[in-house]
């Protein structure tokens, strides 16, 4: 039997999404509405958040195996570029529990069947090329200030920061670019993808209406980034396995943000057949993820 549980408009919208001004005391219920979430789908959760640990210990790994050291900690903060586009699973997630849908983890996949995700794909697209440009600056900076010659340890390249001009300068001139950085990719997508899941808008449109909720709610979106910025730096700090409990509840309470700035759509929403999910087999992974099954090809 067919499924029809994934919802969303035929056709792509016209007129702008409706931006709400939202006061930073929102950002509270945001975080409980987020952690309720993460309560409710644990299992589900601690799944898709294995990604950003493997991930961390691979680029920990990476980064000392090439002797490039100095990459380790905006490699670390750079990672954060990323986070709006690899936790989009968790706003489907999220998604489906407001509107009382089967919330199994294998529906964090759905997404791959949205009108939307091409442009879900280009605006992740653009928050890779932040992250490559980033690490590139980065580089860059750090080559000015202390030289091409890398340290072997952490510790030596520690010392040299905390205990030289260069090294202060670096901290300063690194951080504050580091900022601009994110500033840039929050405003692109703290709205964006939870916008292209929940309606067929086109990237441009997402991306333009992220930057009208930041702009339109500066204080609050300042203190949201804040937030997400001390979270992952808990995560990392927790030995990279925080992150299998920050970033789902960041996750989830970024789905009940752009609930909380977006003015909801009221307009018709018929519903969307998706493939039928038959019997699953390891061998066909992860290709079974993205096509159906043979089983379900059998019985269709």
């Amino acid at each position: 039997m067919a499924r029809y549980d994934m919802i969303a408009p035929t056709e792509p919208i016209a007129a702008l999404p409706v931006v709400r001004s939202i006061h930073p005391s929102d950002l509270i219920d945001v975080l409980r509405k987020g952690i309720e979430d993460f309560r409710a789908m644990p299992t589900h959760v601690v799944f898709l958040s294995l990604i950003y640990p493997v991930v961390g210990i691979l680029i920990g790994r990476a980064t000392f195996g090439y002797d490039v050291v100095p990459l380790l900690y905006p490699l670390a903060a750079g990672f954060a570029l990323l986070g709006p586009f690899a936790a989009i699973g968790l706003y489907e997630l999220s998604r489906r529990r407001e509107q009382g849908l089967d919330t199994s983890w294998k529906h964090a996949f759905d997404v791959v069947h949205s009108p939307s995700f091409r442009d879900i794909l280009a605006v992740g697209a653009l928050l890779l090329l932040l992250f490559i440009v980033w690490i590139g600056t980065a580089q860059s900076i750090y080559e000015r200030n202390l030289g091409y010659q890398d340290p072997a340890t952490v510790t030596g390249l520690v010392r040299r920061v905390l205990t030289t001009p260069e090294g202060h300068n670096l901290i300063i001139v690194g951080n504050l670019v580091g900022f601009c950085f994110a500033v840039a990719a929050m405003s692109l997508s703290v709205v964006s993808f939870p916008l292209l899941l929940d309606r067929h808008v086109g990237a441009a449109t997402a991306m333009m209406t992220s930057l009208r909720a930041v702009w339109s709610n500066p204080i609050a979106m300042a203190l949201w980034g804040l937030i997400v910025a001390a979270g992952l730096a808990l995560g990392f700090l927790a030995l990279i396995f925080g992150l299998a409990v920050v970033v789902p509840i960041l996750g989830h309470s970024t789905w009940h943000l752009y609930r909380k700035v977006i003015e909801p759509d009221d307009g018709p929403r018929p519903d969307v057949e998706t493939p039928h999910r038959g019997r699953r087999y390891a061998a066909e992974f992860p290709s079974s993820l993205f096509a159906p099954s043979r089983a379900g090809d059998e019985r269709s």
